[in-house]
Parts: structure tokens; C-alpha cells; sequence
């Protein structure tokens, strides 16, 4: 599966916590993230991850056009519903185009888990 990977700035501990959970998981598909949220995931991971930008200079937006293209399997977005975001015209595009293709989105970190559990369970 083709599995995307972004987070918020006060998320990106949680997601390398679940990235790092599920690491042996995560190995076996091919990744793609944000900027800032695949260099912490690398680093702490080892795994292999296809960069974007950051979400706020285009990132969000290079994932949401790999959705419209059929180039994606799963979104893992973890997002800081507390914190307003300037690029959140954005981050509501991406959600809506996930909800027009069908795609899987998980957008906290029990979604993610049932998720990956279902992955790794081969479920899904």
C-alpha cells in the first residue's frame, strides 16, 4: 500500500510514537509524507519515506493532488484540532478529496491505530 504520513507541529511526537509502534508495519508499504513530519519519522525510525514540502509551503497539497490521481492508499493526518492553521483551506481540500476517492483517513491516533492493527492483521 501506498500510506501517507503528515502531522501537525503539535502532533508530530504522537506520530513518531505511532510510527515507531508500528514501525515493522509501516516497513512494508511505501511511504510518503510532509516535510518536517517525514525527517522526525526518518530519524527516528530509519524508515524509508518520500518527502513533500511542509504542509504550509505546499506539502498538503502535492498529497492531496497524489489522492486526486489515484496514487494513494491510506492518509494518516494527524491533526491539531485546537490550533488554528493558516493553511487549513488546504487541509480541508485534502480531507474532502479523501472522502470523494474513497481513501482511508485516519485523523487521530486511535484511527491510525485501528488502522495499522487492521494492516498488519492483513485485514486491509
Amino acid at each position: 500500500m501506498k500510506i501517507a504520513l503528515i502531522a501537525h507541529d503539535k502532533k508530530k511526537d504522537t506520530m513518531i510514537k505511532l510510527a515507531i509502534k508500528y514501525q515493522e508495519v509501516l516497513a512494508g508499504h511505501e511511504l510518503y509524507a510532509t516535510g518536517t513530519t517525514g525527517t522526525l519519522v526518518m530519524g527516528e525510525t530509519g524508515l524509508k519515506i518520500t518527502r513533500m514540502k511542509s504542509g504550509p509551503l505546499g506539502g498538503d497539497q502535492q498529497i492531496g493532488s497524489m489522492v486526486a490521481e489515484g496514487k494513494l492508499d491510506l492518509i494518516i493526518f494527524l491533526r491539531d484540532p485546537l490550533t488554528s492553521q493558516p493553511h487549513e483551506p488546504d487541509v480541508s481540500a485534502l480531507l474532502r478529496l479523501c472522502d470523494v476517492q474513497s481513501i482511508p483517513l485516519a485523523t487521530n491516533y486511535k484511527s491510525a491505530e485501528i488502522m495499522l492493527d487492521a494492516l498488519k492483521s492483513k485485514i486491509f
